[in-house]
């Protein structure tokens, strides 16, 4: 490639179904002198099998500075560089920003290929009927920082998407509960890969749920909570929405005549309507 074209391109890889990397990100990849990887010997496999032939080095989260430096060099000399993580998007909650922040400050040209991300792959089949939704990634390791955090958030009136480590998953969802009450949790793990698992419940009933099986503990984890409702009392709220329920009207009257009486958000009364009919 000539230094007129030369680029960064962004590329995301598959979560786990290698299908599901697009014919342009192949095209990349075999086509770029150079793939700067998050694990070189993790993403090794991976180019082996397109063919590739680009040189690789590594960018991840303990030299990224010193990976941007390199790269800033290769894009000066004319030769394109592919940017890619262990799965899915560099950038988000994987490293890749600082390196794509110095690649811009330096001039050089930024292509951002659009593909497989996590936290957007599992909000589709969340079933959350909120408008908006708020990306966090990944909590705070530490339990005090991490309640501190959820805090925070507890009266944001949109989904919130998390990632979480199976490790932490059981201290993560205790700590929702506590926080956060009454709320539907949609637990994603495994995306696109065999074990894949898209599971909706009420908050309360999670961690009961994922301690009955030890499997539901692995993989990583996306964890998508519905948002605080825009107005009202949440436990008011569901008070009318549940005798509205026992006097046979229909799911969505009740939820509707519900968010009326009370001023709790209709769309997530509906939601709880749903899950109280199963």
């Amino acid at each position: 490639m000539t230094e007129e074209f030369a680029a960064l391109y962004v590329v995301p890889t598959p979560l786990g179904n290698l299908a599901d990397l697009t014919r342009r990100a192949e095209e990349v990849l075999r086509t770029v002198p150079w793939v700067a990887a998050e694990d070189t010997r993790h993403s090794g496999p991976l180019l082996k099998q397109l063919g590739a032939q680009a040189r690789t080095l590594p960018a991840h989260q303990h030299n990224e500075h010193e990976a941007a430096v390199r790269i800033v060099e290769r894009l000066q000399a004319g030769e394109s560089v592919a940017l890619i993580s262990d799965a899915g998007t560099p950038g988000i909650s994987d490293p890749g920003a600082r390196v794509v922040a110095a690649v811009r400050a330096a001039g050089c040209k930024v292509v951002p290929l659009p593909g497989p991300c996590a936290a957007t792959t599992a909000l589709s089949a969340s079933g959350l009927l909120d408008e908006h939704f708020l990306f966090y990634g990944f909590l705070p390791s530490k339990g005090g920082q991490r309640r501190q955090a959820l805090e925070e958030l507890r009266d944001t009136p949109c989904a919130l998407v998390f990632y979480e480590a199976p490790h932490r998953v059981l201290e993560t969802v205790a700590d929702m509960a506590a926080v956060f009450g009454e709320r539907t949790l949609v637990i994603a793990r495994e995306l696109t890969k065999l074990f894949e698992t898209v599971h909706s419940l009420p908050l309360g009933q999670a961690l009961d749920w994922l301690k009955e099986d030890p499997n539901r503990q692995r993989g990583e984890f996306v964890l998508m909570l519905s948002g605080a409702p825009k107005g009202g009392d949440d436990g008011e709220g569901e008070r009318v929405l549940k005798l509205l329920l026992a006097d046979g009207l229909p799911t969505k009257q009740a939820a509707k005549l519900a968010a009326a009486i009370t001023g709790a958000a209709k769309n997530a009364l509906y939601e709880r309507a749903l899950l109280l009919k199963e």
